[in-house]
C-alpha cells in the first residue's frame, strides 16, 4: 500500500486521515459511529487506540481509509509529529456546547500545518449538534471560520448519526477528486496521441497556450 493515492493492483488507494481537536469533543465517538455504527455514552478519553481502517468506493475504485484518533494525547498537548505524518486529510472537531473547544481551533490548525503538508484537506466539524439547549457556538460562526480558513464545514452528532458519514465521505471524495485530476493532468502533459486513418499514432507536443509553461499540479497530495 502507498499513501497519497498511489495505486495498488491498479485499483486500491490508501488515504490517511487524522482526527484532531480538544479532549472530549467526541472524536472517538465520531469514529466509532462511522466505522462500526456504535456510540458509547459513557466513553472516557481514548487511550491506546491508534486508527480504524474503512473502505469507501468512488467511481468503482476501492479507497482504503486509515482514520487516526489522538489516543488521548491531546489531554497533555503531546500529539506528536508522527501522528500527522502522511496525512492527506483532517477532521478538526469542536463541541458546539463548549465554546473553549471552538476557540482552540486556531491552535489545532497551526499544529496541523506545522507537522503535515500545508495542503492537507480539512473539514471543520461542529460535533454534538443534538445539544440544542446548551449550544454556545452558532452554525454561522462555524461556517465563517471554515470559510476564512479554506475548510469544508459540517455539524454532526455522533449520538444520532447526523452527518457523520457525510463528514468522512466529503473529505475522502475531495482527496480522491484532486488526486484524479492530478493524475489526469500528469498524463496529458506527457503527450497527446492522435490516431489517423491507418491507425498509426502521431505524437504531438502538449498545449503551449500558456507560453510553454507547465500547468501547476493540484495542491493536494503533491
Amino acid at each position: 500500500m502507498a499513501y497519497y493515492g498511489e495505486e495498488e493492483h491498479s485499483q486500491d488507494y490508501l488515504f490517511k486521515i487524522v482526527l484532531i481537536g480538544d479532549s472530549a469533543v467526541g472524536k472517538s465517538n465520531l469514529l466509532a459511529r462511522f466505522a462500526r455504527d456504535e456510540f458509547y455514552p459513557n466513553s472516557k478519553s481514548t487511550i491506546g487506540v491508534e486508527f480504524q481502517a474503512q473502505k469507501i468506493f468512488i467511481d468503482g475504485k476501492e479507497i482504503k481509509v486509515q482514520i487516526w484518533d489522538t489516543a488521548g494525547q491531546e489531554r497533555f498537548r503531546a500529539v506528536t509529529s508522527a501522528y500527522y505524518r502522511g496525512a492527506v486529510g483532517a477532521l478538526v472537531v469542536y463541541d458546539i456546547s463548549r465554546r473553549q473547544t471552538y476557540d482552540s481551533i486556531g491552535r489545532w490548525l497551526s499544529e496541523l500545518h506545522t507537522h503535515s503538508d500545508m495542503n492537507v484537506i480539512t473539514i471543520l466539524v461542529g460535533n454534538k449538534s443534538d445539544l440544542h439547549d446548551t449550544r454556545e457556538v452558532g452554525i454561522d460562526e462555524g461556517k465563517s471560520l471554515a470559510e476564512a480558513e479554506g475548510m469544508f464545514f459540517m455539524e454532526t452528532s455522533a449520538l444520532n448519526s447526523s452527518n457523520v458519514s457525510s463528514a468522512f465521505e466529503t473529505i475522502v471524495k475531495e482527496i480522491y477528486n484532486i488526486l484524479a485530476k492530478r493524475v489526469r493532468l500528469s498524463q496529458e502533459k506527457k503527450s497527446d496521441t492522435v490516431f489517423i486513418g491507418n491507425g498509426k499514432p502521431v505524437v504531438t507536443e502538449g498545449d503551449t497556450s500558456d507560453g510553454g509553461k507547465k500547468s501547476r499540479s493540484s495542491k493536494c497530495c503533491s
